[in-house]
């Protein structure tokens, strides 16, 4: 798919990976980009993204990912610059802990928090692709509007959508919620590649390594560098400038079905 003069939203977008694939996909010329994120620095970043632009192509939009009437509203707001054409919902969070505790005086135990399982799937599972179900509406809608039924390999692709999973989804220790989340993009987006292909949309599944993220830097002291750093191939953290660039190579491909990985060789026995 062609990436220039579209209109695209990324969620997660004040920094990280979200940030960088805002900036990857302006330097591709989109003609407009929604950036959206639960902090108030959301709009500097989206001021900063123009500045560097030199025009006004970032529309800053404040709010919680998973709030399904927020999503509708920044959906309808960028569709009068266009249809959106390109979703890359990268907001995460982690809220690690061990599934089962053991208190080694009294003997009891204790089960890692509902509620905290509840709010890692909405945000790392439901958020994305629900996010990602709106863009692939709005593009029906249009072709719809226009009297367009079925997509054909005359057309050029309408649409294309790239979930952010993690090397986690194969399962790891104190991540039982993350690692269920990251898991189910895989079948999300399959899924969603499935059907979307009905309207010549695309969905695809990149899992990242080690990426020096403010969410990589929640890692105790320590970690990275004194035991995971010898287990990752490229002896370093991966920048998000470069999974931002494997992301828009993924849309740009459109042999690629995913999942990808982006892990720099971790680990290298998977």
């Amino acid at each position: 798919m062609k990436i220039e003069n579209t209109v695209a939203v990324v969620t997660g977008a004040a920094s990280g990976i979200g940030n960088a694939v805002v900036r990857r996909l302006v330097a591709g010329g989109v003609s407009a980009v929604g950036m959206v994120d639960l902090t108030d620095g959301i709009s500097g970043a989206a001021q900063q993204v123009n500045v560097d632009a030199g025009r006004d192509v970032a529309v800053a939009f404040q709010g919680n990912v998973t709030d399904s009437a927020f999503r509708a509203k920044v959906f309808a707001d960028m569709a009068g610059r266009g249809v959106v054409r390109i979703c890359v919902p990268a907001a995460g969070i982690l809220r690690d802990a061990m599934a089962v505790k053991v208190d080694r005086e009294t003997g009891t135990t204790e089960l890692y928090d509902e509620d905290l399982f509840r709010q890692v799937l909405e945000v790392n599972l439901m958020h994305p692709t629900y996010w990602t179900m709106e863009m692939i509406a709005g593009i029906a809608r249009d072709r719809a509007q226009k009297g367009i039924g079925r997509w054909t390999a005359q057309e050029e692709f309408q649409g294309s959508a790239v979930l952010i999973g993690s090397v986690a989804c194969r399962g790891n220790r104190g991540q039982v919620s993350y690692s269920s989340a990251k898991s189910g993009l895989n079948a999300a987006a399959k899924t969603l590649n499935i059907e979307g292909a009905y309207h010549g949309v695309q969905v695809k599944a990149i899992h990242p390594g080690f990426v020096a993220t403010p969410m990589v830097e929640q890692l105790p002291d320590g970690l990275f560098e004194e035991h995971l750093r010898k287990m990752v191939l490229i002896d370093r953290k991966i920048e998000p400038a470069e999974i931002a660039d494997a992301i828009v190579a993924m849309m740009e491909n459109p042999i690629v079905s995913g999942p990808v990985w982006a892990d720099g060789g971790f680990p290298p026995f998977a």
